[in-house]
């Protein structure tokens, strides 16, 4: 079996953030790119090597008819590198061709450190919109919301603009100027928002106490230092409670994902055995099975997870191996469902991200396309307006694999705590309008205080029924 090498990273766009994984091109390359040419006569008869090479003249034709002809002068780097970058985007909205200096950037962001204005974005109907803005960063400040569509930067319309050209234009040394032009549904004339770059170090991790000696913990992203800062902020929490923490709130809503190692190392930290993901490829020896071995940092306390259809990648990897293990109740409504695993291949200049597999969770639960259902739904605000929910992997343009059922098809855990019974699904028509910044409007994180202390209470935390999840 060959392992994941190097880091793994789940995100749900091919953008801002994008899957990486290094893997020797002799080992990937040598063994695959040839099959698919037609060179290997293992796996290939004379027709299809045939057929490709026809193809092939076809696309070199088209090179040169291009190159010679166009209208304006084009660059053979230009020509060849969107010929590349269109053969991966028309596969999956994951799988992309990346430059050298988008492979050097895409390492910055995994560090958690790059210069820009800090939003999520994807390509939806054609249209670049904000998955949502990273907390405490340019875009958030000024008022970027995630249904934003971005129709102009500095000016100038971006409407058939990749998302990763937006991603481009975006970026740029600090302290310099940009204006971002978006249309807001609900609003009948474009907002303009002027920023300006910034270094942007995340805080991946922030927490606080609740009242009864209930800790808070959100995790914005999963990025290199988010494991050793979430044992630190429930050590700190510990502390504030005078060494009995009664119960723990994690909120993973609007956590576009990250690292796979990161996301591990977090479910390792509440799951002291058994599975915590498995990587299933297309060739048998390239799957994998991902093992918890770790310590639980809560001592069994009860542990509450907020998610919603922000809540994608490796946080849903996160989610779905809490609940499948029992070890948490989730609260809030159904994340992105984006399952698929993006490798980065280097080449020689540059590499390409490819999608190679599909997680799952313990239990076998396919997280692609379909997400992770809450163990109770909870609605943000009053009345569910479908236009400026965030979008669903479903609803782009390719997805990739089968579904694998609907999200209601799963059985019904039978360890919830009966305060379940009565958390209502939508705060009363008076609440104030939901802001994440604002804890007295987020109705989710109120009911998850609610199950929070009474599971605290009855001394019965998620996971006492132990489940062989076992591989």
């Amino acid at each position: 079996m060959r392992k994941w090498r190097g880091k793994t990273v789940l995100l749900l766009a091919a953008a801002f953030v994008a899957g990486i994984a290094i893997v020797p091109t002799s080992d990937l390359i040598a063994r695959r790119f040839t099959r698919a040419l037609g060179f290997s006569t293992a796996f290939a008869q004379d027709t299809d090597r045939t057929e490709t090479y026809k193809l092939l003249a076809l696309f070199g034709d088209a090179f040169e008819l291009v190159r010679s002809e166009y209208v304006d002068p084009v660059s053979d780097k230009q020509l060849i590198e969107n010929a590349l970058n269109g053969m991966l985007t028309g596969l999956d909205p994951h799988s992309s061709y990346l430059d050298a200096a988008e492979f050097r950037e895409l390492e910055a962001e995994d560090k958690g450190r790059f210069s820009g204005v800090g939003m999520d974005v994807a390509l939806k109907d054609g249209m670049v919109t904000v998955i949502s803005p990273v907390e405490d960063t340019p875009a958030f400040h000024a008022g970027i919301k995630a249904g934003d569509i971005i129709i102009a930067l500095n000016g100038r319309a971006v409407r058939r603009a990749s998302a990763e050209h937006i991603i481009d234009q975006m970026r740029g040394p600090p302290n310099t100027k940009i204006t971002v032009t978006i249309k807001r549904v609900g609003v009948d004339h474009p907002l303009v928002f002027s920023m300006r770059r910034e270094i942007i170090r995340i805080k991946v991790v922030k927490q606080r106490m609740e009242t009864d000696n209930v800790g808070y913990v959100r995790i914005t992203e999963f990025t290199e230092p988010v494991d050793a800062a979430l044992k630190q902020a429930v050590r700190s929490l510990r502390r504030l409670a005078g060494g009995k923490l009664n119960a723990l709130i994690v909120d993973l809503r609007d956590n576009p994902g990250g690292l796979l190692d990161q996301a591990v190392a977090v479910a390792r930290d509440f799951i002291p055995h058994g599975e915590v993901v498995s990587i299933r490829a297309r060739h048998s020896d390239d799957s994998e099975w991902v093992p918890a071995k770790g310590t639980d940092i809560l001592d069994g306390a009860p542990l509450v997870v907020l998610i919603n259809s922000g809540t994608a990648s490796a946080s849903e990897v996160v989610a779905g191996a809490l609940q499948d293990h029992q070890r948490a109740v989730l609260v809030g409504t159904r994340s992105f469902g984006k399952g698929s695993v993006q490798v980065t291949i280097p080449l020689r200049s540059g590499g390409m991200l490819l999608t190679m597999a599909r997680y799952h969770t313990p239990s076998g639960r396919s997280i692609q396309g379909r997400g992770i259902m809450p163990d109770v739904l909870v609605a943000d605000s009053p009345d569910r307006v479908a236009e400026f929910d965030p979008e669903y992997e479903a609803e782009l343009n390719h997805v990739i694999g089968e579904v694998g059922g609907t999200p209601d098809s799963d059985e019904p855990r039978e360890d919830l705590p009966p305060i379940l019974k009565t958390i209502p699904s939508r705060p009363p028509k008076d609440f104030p309008e939901f802001d994440l910044a604002k804890p007295e409007t987020d109705f989710q994180l109120q009911q998850a205080r609610v199950i929070a202390r009474a599971m605290a209470t009855s001394q019965k935390p998620a996971g006492t029924a132990d489940r062989n999840l076992h591989r």
